[in-house]
């Protein structure tokens, strides 16, 4: 049981660094903490079969806890925005000599 909370825990603690990414305006940073508490909540998902109903009871609720901070979180850090493509704009600058 105690590898299954320490999963729970370093998954708080990552959700904790990303509250702290985001309150700093560091979303990148953020982002990137939450992937981390993602992947400790999947490994608990995975172990989640072979957990007597003992260790469910305990690390279902402490998940679950943590869940939905991570989603808060991940809520509250803005969507990733790329450039566009299109056409390129004429300089008209471009058409002089640059002599002149």
């Amino acid at each position: 049981m105690d590898v299954l909370l320490k999963l729970a825990a370093d998954a708080g603690h990552e959700v904790t660094t990303a509250e702290q990414a985001i309150a700093g305006e560091e979303f990148e940073a953020a982002r990137e903490a939450l992937d981390r508490a993602g992947d400790h909540l999947a490994e608990l998902r995975e172990q989640w079969p072979s957990m007597s109903a003992a260790e469910r009871s305990v690390i279902g609720g402490a998940a679950q806890a943590v869940r939905a901070r991570l989603d808060e979180a991940a809520a509250a850090v803005p969507a990733r925005r790329t450039l566009s493509e299109g056409a390129a704009e004429h300089d008209p600058e471009e058409d002089r000599d640059p002599i002149r």
